[in-house]
């Protein structure tokens, strides 16, 4: 049994991959040098959700607009891939629980770095900013061990 996606090995190439990567990186310097903004997707998506839940609903579409653009080139993206080449296959391992916890735990985690992944790993370490270091340490390395305890010592 294995955990999580299992992506496709043998259709993996480094040209995309780097691509990906480089559309990342242009997409995250121009937010930033365009708005002054961080594109971590904690903080774009956060924000307005807040916003909601406190019913501060009034001019939100004005307040929100470029992070929902921002929301919106992400979901739209894979659809424009496909126009050019198929996405990789994606297999999903895991049922609904685990999915559920997962996520949970992701958004504690995201909370509690002040931050996600695209926050501290993208845009915070390009800035050189020591507190994303210690929050990229820790969640690689949360990961890692992760991954070692399920596959070598719960056999998954």
């Amino acid at each position: 049994m294995s955990l999580g996606l299992s992506p496709d090995w043998a259709a993996f190439t480094p040209w995309s991959a780097l691509a990906g990567g480089a559309l990342i990186g242009l997409a995250a310097a121009l937010l930033l040098l365009g708005s002054g903004r961080i594109a971590g997707i904690a903080g774009l998506v956060g924000q307005p959700l807040r916003d909601l839940l406190q019913g501060q609903a009034g001019g939100w579409l004005a307040r929100h607009r470029l992070r929902l653009l921002f929301v919106a080139g992400l979901l739209v993206a894979p659809w424009l891939w496909r126009l050019a080449a198929p996405l990789p296959p994606m297999r999903l391992d895991v049922g609904t629980p685990v999915l559920i916890i997962a996520g949970l735990l992701v958004g504690f985690g995201a909370r509690l770095g002040n931050g996600c992944t695209s926050g501290h790993g993208v845009c915070g370490l390009s800035r050189l900013s020591a507190r994303s270091l210690v929050n990229v340490l820790c969640f690689m390395g949360s990961g890692f061990a992760t991954v070692f305890v399920v596959r070598h010592l719960l056999g998954g």
